[in-house]
């Protein structure tokens, strides 16, 4: 009985650690099939290949400069640029129908924490910062990014903002508020 709960937790265990290795390739392939999908529209279509760009630029200088790091730390970074694409494409969809001036304080708050979290401190500024340096680009973050630093502090710095935004916000009078 022993010599079987063994076997299994030594299989469950190798399950997971199989399913943690696949973060990175997950996030990756399916980021380049939407790049290469025929049918994908021009704003999907780059915020995917700068999520390619971003893992094969990971990938190469983890291997660079961390060749004893694990898979693990790859995955973790894979998936915190996931969730911080996401969050700044929801972020984005959320106030684009407000000012103009909120649009652009809300790119800035995702640059900075892209920006101010290198994970390398990559000395080609021209490579690290390709896209961040594109005023055209719709994802303008370094490729140097701690992107689990990166993903708190934007997450810490939209709350913030939109707490802000909340307070500064001018509710009408209402009927009683009128005397």
């Amino acid at each position: 009985m022993r010599k079987l709960f063994i076997v299994l937790f030594t299989a469950a265990l190798s399950c997971v650690s199989l399913h943690a290795q696949d973060v990175y390739k997950s996030i990756r392939d399916k980021a380049q099939q939407t790049v290469q999908a025929p049918g994908t529209t021009g704003v999907l279509k780059e915020f995917n290949q700068f999520k390619v760009d971003a893992l094969d630029y990971l990938l190469i200088k983890m291997r660079e400069q961390m060749p004893d790091s694990s898979t693990v730390l790859l995955d973790k970074e894979a998936y915190a640029l996931n969730n911080f694409i996401n969050l700044y494409t929801a972020t984005i969809l959320e106030v684009r129908t407000q000012p103009k001036a909120d649009m652009i304080e809300v790119v800035k708050i995702f640059m900075d924490a892209s920006y101010s979290n290198p994970l390398f401190n990559d000395a080609d500024k021209e490579l690290a910062l390709a896209y961040f340096s594109d005023g055209k680009s719709m994802t303008r973050f370094s490729l140097d990014t701690d992107w689990r630093r990166a993903y708190i502090a934007a997450s810490v710095e939209i709350k913030r903002w939109k707490e802000n935004k909340a307070k500064t916000t001018i509710l009408p009078a209402t009927p009683s508020t009128q005397k």
